[in-house]
């Protein structure tokens, strides 16, 4: 039986007793509160659901993750970066990234980034524990991604585009950044062709849990989120 969590007690139980199927389903309930989610991370567990169901909380094995210096940039990536006309900030408009994170896309039913979930993560954006990375061309915002940062450790949790690469772009950048601080890793959560492409590949729960034990208590330097456009 999936354990139901109480929204006044912040504990979750151990990643090892996630389901295999579906893979990773860890428990239900609780609540999205900064507190929750920031445990959550540091627990290797975080919230994905579908519109209309309870809050339900994963820790999928294998992992998904991307080590900074082993992100892939391939020539034709490599002539948009160098040419497209991209600019990329960080930080600028976070509201605006999770609601194109939001819009429901062609390729799937709904979107899983409700009303209640953009607010949680906007409010972990304003406790200084999630961030973004904003893709501009022409004063456009056309790419971007967010996700939350905890000690060395970068925990992705969406990304959109609006014009082709736009995304990688912004992953691109935000990998080189994190490697110029050091980062252990971007977490990724599940297997995309997508984020395979760029560099990411699976590891064993057990592993993924090790690099936050080493590393998600790390201090962040204050500059680690520039917001000047690169």
């Amino acid at each position: 039986m999936l354990p139901w969590l109480s929204p006044s007690v912040i504990a979750f139980p151990p990643p090892s007793e996630a389901l295999d199927e579906p893979d990773g389903l860890l428990a239900a309930g609780g609540a999205l509160t900064p507190a929750w989610l920031e445990t959550a991370y540091r627990h290797g567990i975080f919230p994905w659901y579908a519109e209309g169901q309870p809050i339900l909380w994963w820790s999928p094995s294998p992992r998904m993750v991307l080590f900074p210096e082993e992100v892939v940039v391939r020539l034709s990536l490599a002539k948009r970066l160098r040419n497209g006309g991209f600019s990329v900030t960080f930080d600028q408009a976070f509201s605006r990234v999770i609601g194109a994170c939001a819009e429901a896309r062609s390729d799937a039913e709904g979107t899983w980034i409700d009303e209640a979930m953009a607010a949680a993560y906007c409010k972990l954006h304003h406790a200084g524990l999630a961030h973004s990375v904003e893709v501009w061309r022409a004063g456009q915002l056309v790419g971007g991604l967010y996700g939350v940062s905890l000690g060395k450790i970068f925990f992705g949790e969406s990304m959109f585009s609006r014009c082709a690469d736009a995304s990688k772009v912004g992953l691109v950048h935000l990998a080189r950044h994190l490697e110029q601080h050091n980062f252990a890793l971007i977490d990724c959560q599940m297997h995309t062709a997508h984020l395979a492409s760029m560099g990411a590949r699976e590891i064993a729960r057990e592993r993924f849990l090790d690099y936050l034990e080493q590393n998600v208590n790390a201090p962040q330097p204050a500059s680690l989120w520039p917001t000047e456009s690169s």
